[in-house]
């Protein structure tokens, strides 16, 4: 059996439906299995064990009718028997639909219903620690019979990796004897992004606690804000924060972060990286991200997150800008102090 999979969306949801594939596996061990992608999220899912071969949509492809037209020839030469379209918007159906393939599937929409063979209604509640994030990814394998599984999404880092990101490490004088923690600085944009005067605080409380090193994960054009958050920090936390050292490259990054004892910061796709490296995570939701969706796998010790809705401080927020940020300045630091602390001591030896 020959399977497609399609997932043209951020990293982060990349990952995680790379579940998909080992769910597949399992059932259909001889299988053949081909993940459509952006080429920005190759990085995640290189030398994943249960994706025999990426086929990667293009700018050219993306932005050029004819070369688009000469892709979907090219998916359909590729005589799939099933296609799994993970991102169910009209570009992908049409993908999915031109491909030939008997066997259709993607989630509910109109115009999905009538060009592919099975469409899913997506669960409205999460039934498992696993969240509606996988359980959702998991529902498109009904039609081939393939039940529900808790699976975690994984990247894998060779040792060569691991090598290369030890001598980077020691060279920016960062000491591998001590505890490296991985601070998740800046969201994907302001309404994901913890105030940084409340996340410096954070910060101070961690260096009291514990004699750690930190290593900030901040996109270049946010570093004024990095510096915002260190500026904001004592005096002796400051010492702590590597705030130059940056990985541009996305696996550099990747082999960095799984040399760390934990990530902590704001919710985004460093934060689904770490888990699927097995790296201690401590979450911030924005007050934006449903919790419920995004808090894989939590268990109160190595995954753990915090959300306004936790507490009884706003009982309506519809998520504009304004109101996000009166929500971030309610959601203070005392608030979940002793849960980052019991954190701390759990992961951080």
């Amino acid at each position: 059996m020959k399977v497609l999979v399609i997932q043209k969306k951020r990293i982060g949801d990349v990952l995680t439906s790379t579940i998909i594939f080992e769910a597949l596996k399992e059932k259909f061990p001889n299988s053949e299995l081909h993940y459509l992608i952006y080429a920005n999220a190759i990085d995640v899912v290189k030398n994943n064990p249960f994706i025999d071969k990426l086929i990667i949509l293009d700018d050219i492809a993306r932005k050029s009718k004819i070369e688009f037209i000469k892709f979907l020839f090219s998916i359909r030469k590729e005589k799939y028997d099933v296609v799994i379209d993970a991102y169910g918007k009209p570009n992908s159906v049409l993908i999915g639909w031109f491909s030939g393939a008997k066997k259709t599937i993607t989630f509910y929409k109109n115009y999905a219903k009538l060009l592919y063979s099975d469409t899913i209604y997506r669960t409205e509640k999460s039934f498992s620690s696993a969240t509606r994030a996988i359980e959702h990814r998991m529902q498109l394998l009904e039609p081939l019979e393939i039940r529900f599984k808790e699976i975690a999404p994984k990247i894998v880092i060779t040792e060569a990796e691991i090598e290369a990101a030890k001598a980077d490490l020691v060279n920016s004088k960062i000491d591998l004897s001590k505890p490296i923690i991985m601070i998740s600085a800046v969201g994907s944009n302001d309404l994901k992004t913890y105030r940084t005067d409340y996340l410096a605080e954070l910060l101070d409380e961690i260096c009291n606690q514990k004699e750690v090193q930190l290593l900030f994960n901040y996109l270049p054009y946010q570093k004024e804000i990095a510096l915002e958050i260190y500026n904001h920090c004592n005096e002796n936390t400051k010492k702590k924060i590597f705030i130059n050292y940056y990985k541009e490259d996305l696996r550099e990054f990747l082999a960095v972060t799984k040399l760390c004892q934990a990530l902590i910061g704001n919710e985004g796709g460093a934060t689904n990286m770490a888990k699927a490296l097995s790296v201690p995570t401590f979450t911030l939701f924005s007050p934006t991200v449903p919790k419920e969706d995004w808090n894989m796998f939590e268990n109160g010790t190595s995954n753990v997150s915090v959300h306004i809705n936790d507490y009884e401080i706003i009982k309506k927020i519809t998520f504009n800008e304004e109101e996000t940020a009166l929500s971030y300045s309610k959601f203070k630091p005392h608030l979940f102090k002793d849960k980052l602390i019991n954190f701390i001591n759990y992961n951080i030896k």
